[in-house]
């Protein structure tokens, strides 16, 4: 099935029947969100994968009590870089240049000048630029769990800060962005299942300028 078929398919799934997706369709998922392209590659985000179900019990309060959080088979939380720091942007670049066998003073200059556009700008638009590249792994993980037939549910509806306390992620300098629900849907409980997808017709979304 083609991707479009694939995406055709898959829709915000709104209840879970709570059977576990295996673990190799899992781990596709995850490698799609891992491969996903980010600014200057730094991929500044994390994923916990969640299957605990305390845990989950835990998230569902702060997370307006959405069935998916605890009928998912996994929670994907999307944690995103607080900061950007001179540091963090050298980690990725030194590790970069080990797996290419290059010397870590090879893009010494591309730092300099990255450095330079982030060192000006404060701590909340550093968090911010962040967050915006754990958006595009999570659209991949999507598109990913849609080949894999497997559902998912994208969770914006929380409360950060008290997913984050519970993970823990301030003592990683991370914060919680964006949370995917995976699963399987519970089609006679889904009002949404058998409704038709609708997006915003082709000639009113894409403009072509030649």
């Amino acid at each position: 099935m083609s991707l479009l078929e694939d995406l055709k398919w898959r829709y915000a799934t709104k209840k879970m029947n709570g059977a576990i997706v295996p673990q190799e369709k899992l781990d596709y998922i995850l490698e799609a969100a891992r491969l996903a392209p980010s600014s200057s590659g730094l991929q500044p985000y994390k994923i916990f994968v969640i299957s605990n179900e305390e845990l989950k019990k835990k998230i569902q309060p702060v997370a307006w009590n959405q069935s998916q959080i605890v009928d998912a088979s996994h929670l994907l939380v999307f944690a995103a870089w607080d900061d950007y720091t001179l540091d963090r942007i050298e980690d990725v670049f030194n590790y970069t240049m080990d797996e290419r066998g290059l010397p870590h003073s090879t893009m010494d200059e591309y730092k300099k000048t990255l450095w330079s556009l982030y060192e000006p700008l404060s701590t909340e638009s550093h968090a911010h630029h962040a967050a915006k590249q754990s958006y595009i792994s999570f659209a991949l993980a999507i598109a990913a769990a849609a080949e894999q037939k497997v559902d998912a549910t994208p969770i914006e509806g929380f409360v950060p800060p008290k997913v984050d306390e519970l993970l823990e992620l301030d003592k990683q300098g991370l914060k919680s962005t964006l949370i995917l629900a995976l699963g399987y849907r519970e089609e006679e409980n889904d009002w949404l299942v058998n409704m038709k997808k609708v997006r915003t017709p082709k000639e009113e979304f894409i403009t072509e300028i030649k």
